[in-house]
C-alpha cells in the first residue's frame, strides 16, 4: 500500500526558502505522513536536498519566465508527481505554486504566504473565492495574516490564519560561535560595542535610519563603537556616502553577503532592525537565539516576534532608535543575561518548531484536509 504523502510545492529555494521547506517538512515527523517537496524554480541542489529534511524531494527546474502566464507545462508535471503518489495535502509556498496546485489538482491546497500585498490584485482575489472550499491560506505573521483577511473579507476567518516561521532553537544555538570566533570571522575588533544589522541594501530595510540614529548616540556610547551591517543591494553606494555625510564612515562597516550568518551573530552587542514592514523577521529569531538583545520597527511582523523580549520603535525614527542604542550600551551583564534568557523562553514557547507542530495540527483548516484523527 503506498505511503500517505504531503506533498510541499515551493516556487524556490534562494535565500530562506529551503529553510521555510524544512520547518514545514519537520511538522510530519512522527505522524504518518511522508513529505515530498518539489521546487518549481533553481536548479537541483545536493545542500538544499538536505536541508529541506524532507522523505523525497523534486526539482522542475523552471526558470523563472518560464512560469510566467498559465503555467500549463508545471500544471501538467504537478499532477504526473500526484498521480505517482498517495497525497493528501498539499502546501504551497507564494502565489504560482498554490495557484498551480489548486488548478493542477483537486487536493486540499494550503497556501502560505510570506508577503504583503498577494491579495490586492482583482484576479488573485476572485482565484482566492473559486477555490475557498478546498483552500485555506496561512500568513506567516498576524500582519501578514490581516493583510489576507483584507483582501478576500468574505472568507470565514479560520480558512485565513497565522504560521509563524520559527527555527529549530537547539541546533540554530549550536552553530553560533564563540563572541570572539565571531568577531574575528567578520574582521571586527574583539574590544568594540557592534551594533550589527543583516539584511538587503534597499528601501525596505532602511538602514539609513540606523545610520541617522547611530550618528545621534555615538559620543554617548563607548569610545570605538562600530556599527556592522551584513548585506548587499543598490543602496550600498548611497549608504556609504550618507556615512561620510553624517561623520561616520570610520565607524560603520559594510560587510557585504556573508554566508551562514547567523552563526556570528554573537559578535553583535545589540542586533538592530530597522526596516519597513518586515512580513517577518527570521533575523530576529536568529538573534535572539545567539543572546544578542534586539530592537525593532514597531511595524509589520516584527512587535510579534518581539514581544516582551526586545524593544520597539517607531518607523524611520531615528531619535527613538538612538535613545535605545545608548540604553542597551549601558546594560549590565546581569541585565544582559536576564534579557537573552527572556529572549530563550519567548522562542521556545512561540517560535519552536514544537510549538508550531502543535499550533499547526490544531487549525481547522489543516483538521478538515487531513481529519482530526490522522496524526493520532
Amino acid at each position: 500500500m503506498a505511503e500517505p504523502r504531503i506533498l510541499q510545492f515551493c516556487h524556490c529555494h534562494y535565500g530562506p526558502f529551503a529553510d521555510v521547506a524544512r520547518q514545514y517538512a519537520v511538522l510530519f515527523r512522527d505522524t504518518p505522513y511522508k513529505v515530498t517537496t518539489v521546487y518549481l524554480t533553481d536548479p537541483p541542489s545536493d545542500e538544499v536536498t538536505v536541508l529541506s529534511a524532507s522523505d523525497e524531494v523534486i526539482y522542475l527546474d523552471y526558470d523563472g519566465k518560464d512560469v510566467r502566464g498559465l503555467k500549463l507545462d508545471a500544471m501538467r508535471r504537478l499532477r504526473e508527481i500526484v498521480a505517482a503518489r498517495d497525497v493528501r495535502m498539499i502546501l504551497a509556498h507564494r502565489f504560482k505554486p498554490i495557484f498551480i496546485s489548486c488548478w493542477a489538482t483537486n487536493l486540499p491546497v494550503i497556501g502560505v504566504h510570506h508577503a504583503f500585498g498577494d491579495y490586492e490584485r482583482l484576479s488573485h482575489q476572485l482565484f482566492a473565492r473559486w477555490f475557498g472550499k478546498r483552500l485555506g491560506l496561512l500568513g506567516v505573521s498576524d500582519a501578514i495574516r490581516d493583510d489576507i483577511r483584507r483582501g478576500v473579507p468574505s472568507w470565514p476567518a479560520d480558512r485565513i490564519e497565522t504560521l509563524h516561521n520559527r527555527i529549530d532553537v537547539d541546533a540554530v544555538r549550536a552553530d553560533v560561535l564563540p563572541r570572539a570566533a565571531a568577531r574575528e570571522r567578520l574582521g571586527l575588533p574583539q574590544d568594540a560595542y557592534v551594533i550589527g544589522n543583516v539584511g538587503r541594501l534597499h528601501p525596505d530595510k532602511d538602514q539609513a535610519t540606523l545610520l541617522r540614529a547611530f550618528a545621534r548616540a555615538r559620543t554617548a556610547l563607548p569610545a570605538g563603537a562600530l556599527v556592522a551591517i551584513l548585506g548587499k543591494g543598490r543602496l550600498e553606494a548611497k549608504l556609504k556616502a550618507q556615512a561620510a555625510e553624517l561623520g561616520i564612515a570610520d565607524a560603520v562597516r559594510f560587510l557585504g553577503q556573508v554566508p551562514n550568518a547567523r552563526t556570528a551573530f554573537s559578535a553583535f552587542d545589540l542586533f538592530a532592525l530597522s526596516s519597513d514592514h518586515e512580513p517577518f523577521g527570521m533575523v530576529l529569531l536568529e538573534a535572539m537565539a545567539a543572546g544578542v538583545p534586539v530592537v525593532a520597527t514597531d511595524c509589520g511582523g516584527a512587535p510579534e516576534v518581539v514581544g516582551d523580549a526586545g524593544a520597539l520603535f517607531p518607523l524611520g525614527d531615528d531619535a527613538a532608535l538612538a535613545r535605545l542604542i545608548v540604553a542597551h550600551a549601558g546594560w549590565s551583564d546581569e541585565q544582559r543575561t536576564a534579557g537573552a534568557e527572556a529572549a530563550l523562553a519567548r522562542l521556545r514557547a512561540y517560535f519552536s518548531d514544537e510549538a508550531a507542530r502543535q499550533r499547526f495540527f490544531a487549525l481547522p483548516m489543516v483538521q478538515d484536509a487531513l481529519g482530526r484523527e490522522s496524526i493520532r
